[in-house]
């Protein structure tokens, strides 16, 4: 099918060379050989006159005119593949929709263990891929890489729905055997004065690595703090903070989690940290998905049971 003398078909390989900047990885992704796609390439090079991707040192890059044609064409598919994937019925117990869920190692943690469950019980068909929340996720739920997002609030796109799913505010995790803990309580002087523990998201993608979120309430408050360790799971840090005299300051859903295995306690935080506000966000073209409804609305009952 053509529009304009352009074959639409090639429209889902320029998606792909220009979000892979590689011809042999779009070519695998679209499961067609290296040659086919070379042959797309150079069609659509020559029906937009332009070298749409160039080689510079080892790496392909974006011309200009490539740059410009990224968001329309990735809002063209995932307008099509809303239309197409998403039938106007329904049925959680006999359907196999594969849907992507975007979220945080936090998230992850505390979350998806009752979601998963429900989902598993009502729909056992139904087909979930986790994938890790990037640096800047709302892009990704742009270009239509996951279904929903859940985020905090601060991470959604302004350009799409999202509903609010809780509010969790942050804790200091100390070990249980600290002079903070015996007496239960942290006064504002020794939290300013001690080193954390920190949690620090991987590098995802963006050339940015990924920023913990209490470091960025914290900062909001002109506050910054020494972090002597960080790892890239939160599930590491009540073993990083035992033995120690240092601190994760951490969401209280998180911390009670780790209260049950023991070793460690639980203290208010001597500062006024604003509580992190966790949405779930969807594309705005999926807003009559009847399957992210129903996801959505097991998002929402699986809070009571973190």
């Amino acid at each position: 099918m053509r529009f304009r003398n352009l074959d639409l078909n090639l429209l889902a390989a320029l998606d792909k060379l220009i979000r892979l900047r590689s011809v042999s990885r779009a070519a695998e992704e679209l499961s067609i050989t290296q040659s086919a796609m070379s042959n797309a390439l150079n069609r659509l090079r020559q029906y937009f006159d332009d070298p749409l991707l160039v080689q510079v040192g080892r790496q392909m890059e974006l011309t200009p005119r490539a740059e410009a044609l990224a968001g329309p064409v990735r809002d063209i598919l995932v307008r099509i593949e809303a239309a197409v994937t998403a039938p106007p019925d329904f049925d959680p117990a006999t359907s196999a929709r594969q849907v992507g869920l975007m979220v945080s190692d936090f998230t992850l943690h505390t979350l998806m263990p009752p979601f998963v469950r429900r989902v598993a019980r009502a729909a056992p068909t139904v087909q979930l891929d986790i994938k890790p929340q990037q640096s800047y996720p709302g892009q990704q739920l742009e270009r239509g890489e996951a279904d929903l997002l859940v985020a905090p609030a601060v991470f959604c796109s302004p350009d799409h729905p999202s509903e609010l799913l809780f509010t969790d505010p942050f804790v200091c995790v100390v070990d249980a055997h600290s002079d903070a803990a015996g007496r239960g309580m942290l006064s504002e002087a020794e939290f300013l004065a001690a080193d954390f523990v920190a949690m620090k998201p991987p590098q995802a993608g963006e050339n940015q690595a990924g920023e913990n979120y209490a470091k960025r309430a914290l900062r909001t408050l002109g506050i910054e703090v020494r972090t002597p360790v960080t790892c890239f799971s939160f599930a590491a840090l009540p073993d990083l903070v035992q033995g120690t005299d240092r601190i994760a300051l951490v969401q209280a859903r998180l911390a009670r989690r780790w209260l049950k295995m023991g070793g460690i306690a639980i203290l208010d935080a001597p500062v006024p940290i604003a509580p992190m506000e966790q949405c779930v966000q969807w594309h705005r073209m999926r807003s009559h998905d009847a399957a992210l409804d129903w996801l959505r609305a097991q998002l929402i009952a699986a809070v009571d049971d973190i």
